[in-house]
Formats: C-alpha cells, structure tokens, sequence
C-alpha cells in the first residue's frame, strides 16, 4: 500500500498484458529517459523457414554516443508466464534477431518514420557522431557484433528468475519493473525504477562512453582475504549491458580508512555461484594507487558497487571528483 494521511492506494494488478503494454507507453518518457526511444509496434521477425517471433517492442538507447544500442522488449506478467516460458521467448527472439536483421532494421525504420518527434531526434544523434544518416545509424547499430540486447518488463521481478536470466544467456538481458496502484476514486499510480538507474546515479560527472571501472565498497577483512588475496570480488550487482564496458575493478575500503586504495585488471566477470549476482575475476594482484579519499559530499560514499571511469579516479582529488 501507498499511504498519506490523505489517502492510500492499493496494488492494482494487471489482468492482462495488453494493461501492462499500456502503462509501459503512459510512463515511457519517466520510465526511459530523455536519450531512449521506445517503438511498440508489433512485427513477426525472423526468416523464412526459420523461428519467427513478434516483440512487443524496441528501445534504441542513444545514451552513448560511442555505442548506441537497440534492445528487444518482451511485456510479461509474472503471475502469467512461467519463467521457462519467458527464457524461451527471449532466446527465440536472439534467434530470430540474428536471422533477419535487415527486416528488423527495416521495422525500426518504418516505426521512426511515423514518429516525427523520434525520428528527428534519430537524425540529430546521427549528425552529432559522424552517423550519414538514420538509416546508417540503424545499420551500424543492428550489424554490429553481439549487437542483440533483450530488455523484459514485468510486474514483479523475484530473484529466481533474475538469476534464470542471468544463468541462461550469453547475450545482455536488462529488466525493469512496473507496478501500479490506485486509490477509491480510480486515480492510478505506478511503481518503477528508472531503466538502468544505477548507471543514470553514476553518470553525473561522466558520459556513459567513459565508463571502465566498477568500485566496491570492502571492510578490512574481506578486503584483506579476497581482494588482495584471492585477486577476485564476489556477490557483485551488474547491469548485464554494462559488463562488456568493465576494464578494471577498483577497491573503496570502508571507514575508517574510507578511501578508494586498490585497483586491478578484470579478466572475467561470472555469474556467482546460483544467484542473480556477479564474481569478478582479476588478470593480477590489485596495486596500490594513491589514496582518494572523502570529500565534502558526504552521499558520494559507495554503499554498493558503482560505475566509474579509471581516468577520472586516478586524478581525482577526493571522491567528489569520482561520482
């Protein structure tokens, strides 16, 4: 429930997704941000003879103007779908995407030209970084490698089938979550982190493309055993999109030291053990780097792990220059 002293609302759960798709476009802007386009319309892709599917819709995030992305969105409701059914969909529309996607180019394109608003915005991305055109763009995007990205909206999201997507994709799965709810005069309102929000807290004095560097927050034990003697760091949220960016790994040892001290080379980054969380591997020990310590925004502390750019850390005076 959702509660002031004027009035309260309670969860009003979805009956069908066609009400999920519906919220999904009501809230798309807040939901997405200003530097993503969301296009919900529907066309069986894939080749002829092979497996054809029909998205809900696509998300081409601008956000990087180094690496543009296009993500294939699946609407589900939790209480409707088996999380085999929703693994399923998702790894038939990576198969679908790779056997045709010039017809998905052509989708998209079609979609942004019955967009005046979105389509101008295509072509402003597209002159600001050296793109020809929005039809190039497109192409980029699409016919580069490991270019498929799924993005599942759901209504709730448990941790069983966060680790499923995890575990059972080679391929980025990002996910949000949408709920609403609605007070005795039928007024609505919905429940959602922004998409990906953990990059968008990480992103104030850097652009995106400058990402390289996940920070940890380590007491001194853990620090001690594991980052400098085990040359790895466990139990790691990671947005699935973001780790093929993540270069380094960089150690923040808690109060009272309270200073970002370690770096060290990521080799690989794992799936942990049978969670929805990340182990990442070092090429070699951590090294000591000058000390960044607290600054005068005492929020800038990471309770958890953070993006940031190796650059940016290794001039910073204080973390203040760092988030």
């Amino acid at each position: 429930m959702l509660w002031n002293k004027i009035e309260s609302y309670k969860e009003f759960p979805y009956e069908l997704e066609s009400e999920l798709e519906e919220a999904v476009n009501e809230v798309k802007e807040a939901l997405f941000g200003k530097n993503r386009i969301y296009l919900d319309d529907k066309r069986k892709i894939g080749k002829k003879g092979n497996t054809k599917n029909l998205p809900d819709g696509y998300l081409i995030d601008l956000t990087n103007n180094k690496d543009p992305k296009i993500f294939v969105v699946e609407n589900d409701l939790a209480s409707h779908q088996h999380l085999k059914h929703i693994a399923v969909q998702i790894l038939e529309f990576s198969l679908s995407f790779e056997s045709s996607k010039v017809k998905v180019k052509n989708i998209i394109k079609e979609s942004l030209q019955k967009r005046k608003k979105e389509w101008s915005k295509c072509e402003l991305f597209a002159k600001e970084n050296g793109y020809e055109n929005v039809d190039y763009l497109l192409e980029s995007i699409i016919h580069k490698p490991d270019s498929f990205n799924a993005l599942l909206i759901i209504d709730d999201l448990s941790e069983e089938l966060e680790t499923v997507l995890i575990s059972r994709f080679k391929f980025p799965v990002e996910t949000a979550t949408l709920k609403r709810y609605r007070n005795k005069s039928g007024k609505v309102l919905y429940d959602f982190e922004p998409f990906l929000a953990d990059v968008i807290d990480d992103t104030e004095k850097i652009e995106i493309s400058e990402i390289d560097t996940i920070v940890v927050p380590a007491r001194e034990d853990g620090f001690k055993e594991v980052f400098l003697g085990e040359d790895c760091w466990y139990s790691i949220r990671l947005n699935s999109s973001m780790i093929p960016k993540i270069k380094y790994i960089v150690a923040y040892q808690v109060a009272p030291i309270s200073a970002i001290t370690h770096i060290a080379n990521v080799k690989d980054i794992k799936q942990y053990k049978d969670t929805n969380k990340y182990i990442v591997y070092f090429t070699e020990k951590a090294e000591k780097i000058k000390k960044v310590e607290l600054g005068s925004l005492k929020g800038k502390t990471p309770q958890s792990s953070r993006y940031a750019s190796k650059e940016r850390i290794l001039n910073a005076d204080s973390l203040d220059d760092v988030f």
